[in-house]
């Protein structure tokens, strides 16, 4: 037998044997009335083959669909997973019972195996989780975010003039601009123009997260025991991958943060979260662990950060592409408030409802995180008359929510017009950002520095450039891809398109703004 079919043979007979123990070590039954509905599930590994790696939202959605009931069971190899696929589950669940609600998962491959666990965000409900949140929104809740928003003003300046000249690498500019808006106000970093090495470090480390925090995607998530294997064994050739990522993921937490330390202790003011905080502890009893407090708390920001915003970028563009006819509506809105003589700025956002609403659609059209990031019950529950048992990963299905034929009509057209009422955004339409954003005690907290951030951007996007589909050598059109990188962060494929000065008046008006911020 040759040895790869060997080794494949092993892997799954020592996979098999492990499932079988872990199901009698808990007295996990494979088949309950009692819980939510859900796919047939197989002799030992449950609903693990059918459980999809890819577009996971959709299927959720068709299976709640098909069973009628928003609420579904999954069995992955004696893992139970329920999945949340409407607002108001969610808000039953999620918010209302936030108390047993709030946990994450064990996530074996992202927290114990690359080293995420500093991570807040994926972090067990616990005393540390909320001295991070805590110390997080002290510094971002709505009014403390208003002081990073000229950060934010001269990120997109420099976006204007990099798309300017060199209009074809969006994608490369956008990620850009998140780097430099999130490393300027967790660090106060002032990254380089091109190529900066922060941004490089933190890129890295980003793409093998988004890949292992999916539930589901390494098998060792399911079977924890498979993380003792040496890299060498068969069925071990994640932990292979995981040796250089996981250097990468340390390096990202350590080098930015001792920055910023150092420009703290040399007295320099950076008006950065870091400097913030170090400031705040001084003094304080058991100041190192505080520290470290501070560190992953930082550290956070740019995992939670950088990929979702160049989403809903990407996602705006290429909304534009296909809707020529709201890129002008907003545009018209726009030259009325600005007269093209000025840039916006955040006082302009009550006088530009229509741009406020074209921002709301592209969170909701193709948003960014589908599923979310999952939620862990610590105690056995019952919800309709279903039993939800402990320690189940609960996901809430944001995609499923934010595509609810009665809340949002035709959901897979890009319509703004669906959040406006006589001119103004209308109330009695649910705002995208408070599913989006997530549910409970979990919500994002640095989501008002988010929604800043995306505003100014695409604002001052619409009031200088016009966004086309581009064109070939022949002249012929050239349809944008709609072929999104399905991954914790949905994200949109770098497509081609064309993205102009609207007049000559806006071409001097980006320079001189460029010039003045340098």
């Amino acid at each position: 037998m040759p040895s790869i079919i060997l080794d494949i043979f092993i892997a799954l007979v020592v996979c098999f044997i492990a499932i079988f123990i872990q199901r009698k070590v808990t007295g996990r039954s494979l088949c309950s009335s009692s819980l939510p509905p859900g796919p047939k599930k197989r002799f030992l590994l449950g609903n693990l083959l059918e459980n999809p790696r890819s577009l996971e939202w959709e299927t959720y959605k068709k299976w709640g669909e098909d069973l009628e009931s928003d609420i579904i069971h999954l069995d992955l190899a004696g893992h139970d997973v329920v999945i949340l696929n409407s607002t108001q589950a969610a808000e039953d669940l999620l918010e209302r019972r936030s108390n047993i609600y709030s946990s994450r998962p064990r996530l074996v491959m992202a927290n114990e195996i690359l080293g995420w666990d500093f991570n807040f965000a994926l972090m067990p409900y616990g005393e540390t989780w909320r001295k991070c949140r805590r110390m997080f929104h002290q510094e971002f809740h709505p009014v403390a975010s208003r002081r990073f928003r000229q950060k934010e003003i001269g990120a997109t300046h420099e976006l204007l003039l990099n798309l300017l000249e060199e209009p074809d690498i969006w994608m490369a500019h956008l990620r850009h601009m998140a780097g430099k808006i999130i490393l300027s106000i967790a660090y106060g970093i002032d990254v380089q123009p091109g190529n900066d090495p922060y941004i490089a470090l933190a890129e890295e480390a980003i793409h093998c997260l988004v890949q292992a925090a999916i539930p589901g995607a390494f098998v060792v998530d399911s079977l924890p025991f498979l993380k003792y294997l040496p890299a060498w064994a068969p069925g071990a050739s994640f932990k292979r991958a995981a040796e250089t990522w996981r250097r990468g993921v340390h390096a990202f937490k350590e080098r930015p943060y001792d920055a910023a330390k150092k420009d703290y202790l040399a007295g320099i003011d950076t008006a950065s979260f870091v400097s913030y905080r170090l400031r705040s502890i001084e003094g304080k009893e058991q100041e190192a662990d505080w520290e470290n407090i501070i560190k992953f708390a930082a550290g956070s920001m740019y995992a939670a950060g950088s990929d979702t915003t160049v989403s809903l970028l990407g996602t705006f563009l290429l909304a534009m592409l296909e809707n020529p006819d709201v890129q002008l509506k907003a545009q018209h809105e726009l030259d009325g408030v600005l007269g093209n003589g000025r840039l916006p700025d955040f006082d302009d956002q009550d006088s530009l409802p229509y741009v406020t609403a074209i921002i709301k659609e592209s969170m909701r059209w193709k948003n960014v995180t589908p599923i979310g990031v999952a939620h862990l019950v610590i105690a056995d529950d019952a919800y309709r008359g279903y039993h939800i048992p402990k320690d189940s990963t609960i996901i809430a299905n944001l995609w499923s929510m934010l595509h609810d034929e009665e809340m949002y009509p035709n959901p897979s057209e890009f319509n703004p017009d669906r959040f406006l009422k006589n001119g103004k955004l209308n109330p009695a339409v649910r705002d995208p950002a408070t599913i989006a954003f997530g549910f409970g005690r979990r919500i994002c907290p640095g989501r008002y520095m988010a929604e800043d951030s995306v505003w100014i951007a695409i604002a001052t996007l619409l009031s200088v450039f016009d966004i086309r589909k581009a064109v070939d050598a022949q002249g012929r059109t050239i349809q944008p891809s709609h072929d999104y990188r399905s991954a914790l962060v949905y994200m949109p494929p770098p497509f081609k398109c064309s993205i102009k000065p609207r007049s000559e008046r806006a071409e001097a008006l980006i320079r001189s703004t460029a010039s003045l911020d340098i």
